[in-house]
């Protein structure tokens, strides 16, 4: 009998579907794999935990597994969380949807039923009562590029490494559903140690290269203004340095959508700040939208970037690059042309024209000196702000949480090699607490300044918990203002008030004296001065959560604007029909 083609008994050196995935998430970058049990994936995390590679992180809920992976990923380049059938992955979805939105390969595994119950017409629990196990798969058939139902051994290999490399490949999230009968047996498929993952790089057209090249050139040289503007597909596209030689190259000045943001190096000599629309920030918007002519390098204009659909942006004066595509103005698209290649190619071919740059210097005015305060007087966020603004360096990254933060943190100007990740595409709040935790634990090389606004934390604060026991030695700062603040600029009402809570009280019953933590209560100046010192200082080695105390009125006028436009698009009337 030709021993290839049958089963493995157990006793033999075949290697079997679990450690097979176990090693594959480490082969493609995987460290960390955020997880929640649950009776159908407890075999599975048994290999998973086996793996030398990997190291499990149990987090108090399935939603901020999934925002953790997300957070992760945008570290690390991927990211995974390990669920339970359905009471767990509709529980995960949400998080799946938003790395979904924001481009990250996020490697989603559920343990699945018995492979034995398939098409046997039974009930199962975890399940809304129907003998059909595919609700779980078509919720998520919308919010990843691929999905593998893995119940059968003799195409699990298949089926894990085609869903793998397609998350690699479309940079989105893949769902692998996994049977929980079927991680511990060995196979033939899994004979071999896995062989090392590799994706071919994908290469332009070179003939739609070298057209989109020649006319977007052609189009910016005879510009007498033109800018650059870098959005968030910069990341998809890993189109970072490519970025930095067409600016050195051009000298036109540089600005960054702020979905872009931390994807733009801001210590560029030509970086003039984050293009918003109307709540740009100071002397930005005005050359940009002055400019005769702007590349915008991988966009997303959505009611949010686009401030309500304000822009006075002219599609006839833009170039817009995409990861795969080049469009000029009104004229000609090219497809299948990659961002780098572009870019790379273009710097060549451009005149240097630094008339735009002058016009900013011009125009410039530098920030004024804040208003003296009196002793005691209650803290301002903008304080707040200009004190988190002297903490940063390279090393550090800033989380910003969905609401003021979001204008507060854009104003932010990054040191070279500090991070920065806010999830504005998706805007789900609450999502900055799983992100910090799967940050941290791929950036262990950085310290995490997340700011975090109290109606969101009460969202997903649970946790918390995970951080102290992972360890983590981010400085939370928690913005205690009443309320959904964010929603009060938008459209305002009894529903945006919650419920206060004593912030730091929780966290320190979280901790329970297990873990290193740290918690203060800031309300003047003063008193935040004194918290950020211990922070750095004697508690630089500690989870550090910072309460906040500001005046629930107390917002960016940035996000007064963008509140008020953003409800006029919300609020326009029904076209007539």
């Amino acid at each position: 009998m030709d021993s290839s083609n049958a089963i493995c008994p157990v006793a033999s050196s075949c290697g079997t579907l679990g450690r097979h995935l176990a090693r594959r998430l480490v082969q493609i970058g995987v460290r960390d794999v955020f997880s929640v049990p649950g009776d159908f994936n407890l075999t599975l995390l048994d290999h998973l935990i086996d793996e030398p590679g990997l190291n499990l992180i149990g987090c108090c809920n399935e939603l901020n597994a999934g925002y953790a992976a997300d957070g992760y990923a945008r570290a690390k380049g991927v990211g995974a969380c390990a669920v339970t059938f359905t009471v767990g992955g509709l529980s995960v979805l949400n998080a799946i949807a938003g790395a979904y939105s924001e481009n990250l390969p996020v490697i989603c595994i559920v343990g699945g039923p018995n492979s034995n119950d398939y098409g046997t017409n039974r009930i199962l629990h975890h399940t809304i009562g129907l003998p059909d196990f595919t609700q779980e798969l078509r919720c998520f058939q919308t919010v990843t590029c691929a999905q593998a139902v893995v119940n059968n051994m003799d195409d699990a290999h298949e089926l894990i490494d085609t869903a793998i490399s397609t998350a690699l490949k479309e940079s989105k999230p893949v769902y692998i559903s996994i049977s929980c009968n079927v991680p511990a047996i060995p196979h033939p498929t899994f004979a071999r140690e896995p062989v090392p993952f590799f994706l071919a790089p994908k290469v332009s057209n070179q003939l739609g290269l070298e057209a989109a090249v020649e006319a977007t050139a052609e189009f910016l040289n005879k510009a007498v203004k033109p800018v650059i503007i870098g959005g968030p597909k910069l990341r998809v596209s890993k189109a970072q340095k490519a970025f930095v030689e067409l600016a050195d190259a051009c000298g036109y000045p540089i600005a960054v959508m702020p979905s872009g943001k931390g994807l733009v190096p801001e210590n560029h000599p030509h970086f003039i700040g984050t293009y918003w629309g109307a709540v740009s920030t100071a002397f930005c918007g005005e050359i940009v939208e002055s400019a005769d002519a702007y590349i915008f390098l991988g966009p997303i204009f959505n009611d949010y970037s686009s401030v309500g659909y304000s822009l006075l942006i002219k599609k006839e004066k833009a170039v817009i690059v995409q990861p795969n595509r080049v469009t000029i103005g009104n004229g000609p698209s090219f497809g299948w042309v990659f961002m780098t290649d572009f870019l790379t190619a273009l710097a060549k071919r451009l005149n240097k024209n630094t008339t735009a740059m002058e016009n900013y210097r011009r125009i410039y005015v530098p920030p004024s000196i804040a208003l003296k305060r009196d002793n005691d007087e209650p803290l301002r966020v903008n304080i707040l702000f200009k004190h988190i603004q002297e903490m940063l360096s390279g090393n550090s990254a800033v989380i910003s949480e969905t609401g003021d933060s979001w204008f507060n943190c854009q104003k932010l100007r990054l040191p070279e090699y500090c991070g920065y990740e806010f999830q504005m595409q998706y805007g789900s709040i609450g999502w900055s607490v799983g992100a910090t935790l799967g940050y941290a634990q791929a950036a262990n090389d950085k310290r995490v300044i997340a700011c975090i606004g109290d109606g969101s934390f009460q969202v997903t604060a649970q946790d918390i918990s995970t951080m102290i026991r992972c360890g983590q030695k981010s400085i939370i700062f928690l913005i205690n203002n009443g309320g959904y603040t964010i929603e009060v600029e938008i459209h305002d009402g009894p529903y945006n008030v919650i419920k206060n809570w004593d912030y730091t009280g929780l966290v320190d019953a979280i901790h329970n004296g297990e873990g290193k933590c740290w918690t203060a209560k800031v309300k003047t100046e003063d008193e935040l001065v004194e918290a950020i010192a211990m922070a750095t200082g004697t508690h630089k080695e500690s989870l550090c959560f910072i309460e906040v105390f500001v005046h629930k009125d107390d917002t960016s006028k940035e996000l007064l604007e963008w509140g008020s436009r953003v409800s006029a698009a919300n609020s326009r009337p029904p076209n007539p029909q």
